[in-house]
């Protein structure tokens, strides 16, 4: 970077000029410090003393022309500036300099691109080296501010520099810790989709299978049963496509109507539905219901409908309760059967338990499941805090 660009209120011409290569920036630098140095040269000649000495171009074109080189070696480049600047006094009749334009941009380029000891030693040594070289206090002390000024300058462009840095550096890792995050939220989606599809479609499938191999065995001795088996099937092929249909339809942009997903209090309706099968089904709520968040409520009926569906499809029973109770700060679930079990309602390498405890975990709740304490059959429980359900999304 160089003087001008580094000036945080130049930041228009600092872009352009970052676009350029730097070799053609130091370049047009070191022309313009030459220009500039040159400017006493065009005033008057001292009276009866004729032109001015070669000698004096020959300095000034000395001390610009390293400009080009500041950024590999400013070091060196300052050095070489000052030391051929201090031979500027040796002819006679020359143009007063005001300014050393050469010098205090190599001192603001080791300020702002060195490390500390050598910009600290190189400061010590403009400065040691005016006050060695100028006779005049006054010309000096004014050789000393414009060295420090300088220095101060490369300071605050570096400080400038690595602020910038710094911003860069986190702004790129807030947008990849985003990233990260958005991909979590999007491989947490697609679980939760394949879940509820996973529900969806083995709630469908068993009461589908159950009733298709239940349908030719009756239908010679009671044409009625296999005719509502048959029912049975189509109802449960149609409300496992309108619950998918649901579920495609909120992945769409399109903001069409869309149907809101089943509730608790559809769990009466999905009793009744598996009544249907021939397995005896009944439902009951004790204590005071409360309002849920729209995922608990959803959650609370896959819950429920994994759990009926695993009944129908490896307990073997003719009878199963699902039973809601209402605690001051618990919602307990519980679904009940009669059959003959295993050591476990759930086949080894099934996801019916996983998605259970998936679920419950999300709103800080726990499920258990195993045989039933009083009796044949298995007992799946699901507690849910309130606390969670009712005032936090998971």
């Amino acid at each position: 970077m160089d003087l001008v660009s580094d000036l945080p209120f130049f930041a228009p011409l600092r872009a352009r000029l970052k676009a350029l290569p730097p070799l053609w920036v130091d370049t047009a630098l070191a022309v313009l410090v030459m220009v500039a140095q040159l400017g006493p040269f065009l005033s008057r000649h001292t009276p009866g003393a004729g032109p001015w000495h070669w000698w004096g171009y020959v300095v000034v074109i000395a001390t610009a022309v390293p400009l080009v080189w500041r950024r590999r070696a400013p070091v060196v480049v300052l050095m070489v500036t000052l030391v051929v600047g201090a031979l500027y006094d040796l002819a006679d009749n020359l143009p007063s300099q005001p300014i050393w334009y050469g010098g205090l941009i190599a001192l603001y380029t080791v300020a702002a691109h060195s490390s500390r000891r050598p910009r600290v030693a190189m400061l010590v040594f403009s400065c040691g080296g005016g006050l060695l070289l100028v006779g005049s206090s006054e010309t000096a002390l004014r050789g000393i501010v414009q060295f420090i000024a300088a220095y101060a300058i490369g300071r605050a462009a570096a400080a400038a520099r690595a602020y910038a840095t710094a911003l860069e550096e986190r702004a790129s890792r807030l947008e990849y810790e985003r990233r990260i995050e958005a991909e979590r939220a999007a491989e947490r989606e697609r679980a939760r989709i394949a879940r509820d599809m996973h529900d969806i479609l083995a709630h469908a499938v068993s009461l589908m299978v159950v009733q298709a191999e239940a349908g030719p065995v009756v239908v010679r001795s009671d044409p009625a049963r296999a005719e509502a088996a048959f029912d049975a099937i189509a109802s449960a092929g149609r409300d496992a496509m309108v619950q998918l249909r649901r579920m495609l339809g909120a992945l769409k942009d399109d903001p069409g109507p869309r149907s809101p997903q089943p509730t608790i209090v559809d769990l009466a309706k999905l009793a009744d539905g598996v009544s249907g099968t021939g397995l005896d089904v009944t439902y009951s709520v004790s204590g005071e219901p409360r309002p849920l968040l729209p995922d608990a409520e959803v959650a609370a009926y896959r819950m429920t409908q994994e759990a009926l569906t695993n009944v129908v499809k490896h307990a073997g029973a003719t009878r199963a309760d699902i039973r809601l109770l209402w605690q001051d700060d618990t919602l307990m679930i519980s679904v009940i059967d009669d059959g003959h079990g295993s050591g476990s309602p759930f086949p080894a390498g099934g996801n019916g338990l996983i998605g259970i405890r998936e679920r419950a975990a999300a709103f800080g709740g726990s499920t258990t499941a195993g045989p039933r304490p009083d009796g044949p059959g298995f007992q799946v429980l699901v507690r849910l805090p309130l606390a969670q359900a009712t005032t936090a999304s998971p």
